[in-house]
């Protein structure tokens, strides 16, 4: 039976891994922002509760706010 690593142990292995490394590729999802605190975009409070998205997905509302959309 393999013997259990600790946390200490799994990160210090993680940061050989990245450091050698040629390429690093990380897939993440909206799952991690919001499990940071970060707002997503279709929750209770996400970004699109403030916005209709049919009135910002159009070519005018990026020549008008292209920092907005």
């Amino acid at each position: 039976m393999p013997s259990e690593t600790s946390p200490a142990e799994n990160l210090a292995r993680a940061r050989r891994l990245l450091n050698d490394a040629s390429q690093v590729l990380v897939l993440t999802g909206a799952g991690v922002s919001a499990e940071s605190g970060v707002p997503t975009f279709r929750g209770e409070d996400g970004l699109w509760k403030n916005f209709r998205p049919e009135e910002l997905a159009t070519p005018q509302a990026f020549a008008h706010d292209p920092d907005l959309v």
